[in-house]
Order: structure tokens, then sequence, then C-alpha cells
């Protein structure tokens, strides 16, 4: 069955991995998906991250992240994954007006141009695009 929103399915699947307790979710893979997946790993979201471009049905392979936890409480380090910007309603904003995700303690992804990247990096180059998620 195809996925409408990609982007969505992929939060979806790191979010209900964290709420089971997995150590590891695979998920299908993407050139935006792999971006976004060396976003979450540069900024300490994740523990560590494989691309395996031979795996999977489909051509583009499958992305597997190793989830990181609190080591006393054993509470996920990722708190909230929101899909910012959806198919029915896009959400853009430029490279002066780029959103803050909890006063930055968190990140915005964003789709430019230039490529994925988080909001303060769009920014730093001046470059305004799509908020494709907050993650904190």
């Amino acid at each position: 069955m195809a996925v409408t929103d990609p982007i969505a399915d992929y939060l979806t699947r790191i979010r209900n991995a964290q709420i089971a307790g997995h150590r590891v979710v695979t998920i299908p893979a993407s050139r935006t998906k792999k971006r976004i997946t060396e976003i979450l790993y540069d900024q300490g979201f994740i523990l560590k991250y494989k691309f395996d471009d031979e795996a999977g049905k489909g051509k583009q392979g499958e992305i597997s992240i190793a989830l990181k936890y609190e080591r006393e409480t054993k509470r996920p380090v990722i708190r909230k994954l929101i899909r910012v910007s959806k198919p029915g309603l896009r959400q853009y904003a430029k490279s002066d007006a780029m959103p803050r995700v909890i006063n930055g303690l968190g990140i915005a992804i964003v789709s430019t141009s230039h490529g994925v990247m988080t909001g303060r990096q769009a920014t730093e180059q001046k470059v305004g695009g799509e908020v494709l998620a907050y993650v904190y």
C-alpha cells in the first residue's frame, strides 16, 4: 500500500518504536529521510544509524536507526516528533522568520533549495523553505 506522506510515516515509526521500547527501528529509505536521519544523529537525538541500500523491497533500501534512551530513567531522548508541513497544508518560513522550538532547545527540520537542514543552519545560510518537523 502506498504511503501518502512518507515523512509522517518516518516520524510515526520512530515514535511507535520509542513507545514500545525498541532499541532499533527499520524504515524504508529515501534521500530526504536519510538526510533527516543524519540531522537527528548530528544533533544527538539518536545513537547511530546505518543505510542499507541492498535491503528492502524498494530501490532505495532501508534505514536502521538505533534509538537513544536516558541511562537512569530509560526514557527516550526524543520527547516529541511533530510533523509541521503536511500534504494538505504546506508550511513555509523565510530565513529571518525561522521558528524557534522550545526557545532553542529543540530543532526545526527545514527543506530548502540547499537541501534538508536545521532551522538554525537555514538562518545562518539565509535561506528559507518548507518546515518539515519539530524535534525536541
